[in-house]
């Protein structure tokens, strides 16, 4: 799993946050095709497909800010272990979910677990590894997780027709026990922050915000706008904003606002919000078409991603690498712009379905550009921060990914015309590539090489790396 040059401790620490970010993301997708035989099993229409997604993202983007201070309350490995516990008793709960109201409660408490691991995941390689080491780590990670993402919906495919739905959840208790096992074996000793402390006022802002708005864009297309929508989405817009101004003046804010004075950060951020819009939107539309619209069984729809996941496990280790020594612009440029004539390839499916001529190539230019993209994205973002504060940055990136597909699911029947039928696959096509294009125009203009972004952490690095290599005689005479 780790590449040649790492000792023991950072191969374990590299094996740890692979692992517990695996989880997170593959239960996050293999629901995508496992959506059909769920409605199927348990009842419930479009909305019902849009909650057991949503409520999962909702408490997730929520809380994985809160994250990063609960580990410098109570140490980013206890952290870990919790979310590992939470996400394998709330998995069961979803394999025994005898009713669609009870899925969607269980998935929102996996939620709150998974927010505890992907943050604390990515944390422990920032604080771990340096420089092109840290790079290529990011790689390694970005490839096996990113293709945890992808190869979910194989996986549920070949459980939807096999067995059921119901142990395509329970796939992860594997990894959750190797994991639990490299913790014990890496032997570190928890850090604490005296001092730290936990922003409840802002998790319970946020949370609200995004439930409130979420809830309103979802039974919409159902309830038209009663009060009942009117207020809640009122409600929700006011207390995310209530959650901005509390980040402004609280003593120890979950989103420090003052990151996004660092450009790369910032821009990073709003391709983010993009990329993976275009990502949940495609990958949930795509998974259910071909099952409800095409025909196809769950394990041939979940297969169709394939060849995504096998360029992204080849490539995204030495895109990382390139990226650390050429800069991430061209490449989160280049990566968007070629995912987005991929997703308008879909474009040429119809009533005539053929997967080899209408999705395969689509699948395949989208596996590339995903593949040039991510790496360079995560690497952007967190080589632009300072090592001491990569936790909160990890979990501000992954709360905005997480959001931006929260979001894009609640407006799936604006975006498809109320009914995923071939129109609405067109259109969430369509969709899909504006998105994309807009983060590869957003990465031109505005992404920089982290040593050529002033304030950055890699050029307040190379200032310090000049400064101590300066002579005393030079020094003196102004040199």
């Amino acid at each position: 799993m780790a590449p040649t040059g790492m000792s023991r401790d950072q191969r374990i620490v590299l094996s740890i946050a692979v692992l517990a970010s695996f989880v997170s993301f593959l239960d996050g997708t293999v629901v995508t095709v496992a959506l059909p035989a769920i409605m199927h099993d348990l009842g419930g229409g479009l909305t019902t497909q849009q909650w057991v997604v949503d409520a999962y993202l909702i408490t997730l983007g929520a809380l994985i800010l809160v994250a990063g201070s609960l580990s410098d309350v109570y140490g980013r490995l206890l952290i870990l272990r919790i979310g590992l516990i939470g996400f394998g008793l709330t998995s069961i709960a979803i394999a025994a979910a005898p009713t669609p109201e009870f899925l969607i409660v269980a998935r929102a408490l996996q939620g709150v677990a998974g927010a505890l691991l992907v943050p604390s995941s990515l944390a422990l390689i920032t604080s771990n590894f340096r420089d092109a080491a840290q790079a290529r780590a990011i790689g390694v990670w970005t490839a096996l997780t990113t293709a945890a993402m992808v190869a979910g919906p194989v996986i549920g495919g070949l459980f939807v027709d096999f067995a059921s739905w119901r142990y395509a959840f329970l796939i992860n208790v594997l990894p959750i026990a190797i994991t639990m096992w490299l913790l014990v074996r890496l032997g570190h000793r928890d850090v604490r922050h005296p001092g730290a402390r936990i922003d409840w006022l802002g998790a319970v802002l946020c949370t609200v915000g995004l439930g409130g708005a979420v809830f309103a864009l979802i039974e919409q297309p159902n309830l038209g706008w009663s009060p009942l929508i009117i207020v809640t989405l009122v409600v929700g817009v006011l207390s995310f904003a209530g959650f901005l101004v509390r980040q402004r003046f609280a003593a120890q804010p979950m989103m420090p606002l003052s990151l996004f004075r660092v450009r790369n950060f910032w821009s990073g951020n709003v391709t983010t919000l993009f990329v993976y819009a275009a990502l949940s939107l495609n990958g949930f539309v795509l998974g259910v078409y071909l099952q409800q619209g095409a025909g196809l069984p769950a394990t041939l729809a979940g297969l169709a991603t394939l060849p995504s996941t096998i360029i992204m496990i080849v490539l995204s280790s030495r895109v990382g690498a390139w990226s650390g020594r050429i800069g991430p612009r061209v490449f989160m440029t280049v990566g968007p712009l070629l995912m987005a004539v991929g997703a308008l390839l879909l474009l040429t499916v119809s009533a005539d379905f053929s997967y080899w001529w209408q999705v395969l190539p689509s699948v395949l230019v989208f596996g590339f550009g995903l593949t040039l993209t991510v790496a360079p994205l995560t690497s952007a973002i967190l080589g632009s921060i300072e090592p001491a504060k990569s936790g909160i940055a990890s979990a501000v990136n992954n709360a905005v990914a997480r959001v931006a597909g929260l979001l894009v699911i609640a407006m799936l029947a604006a975006i498809v015309g109320g009914q995923l039928d071939l129109d609405g696959f067109h259109r969430a096509a369509i969709v899909t590539a504006a998105l994309l294009a807009a983060g590869g125009i957003v990465s031109w203009i505005w992404i920089r090489k982290p040593e050529d972004e002033p304030g950055s952490a890699a050029s307040l690095q190379a200032e310090t790396t000049e400064t101590a290599a300066t002579t005393p005689e030079e020094a003196a005479d102004g040199r």
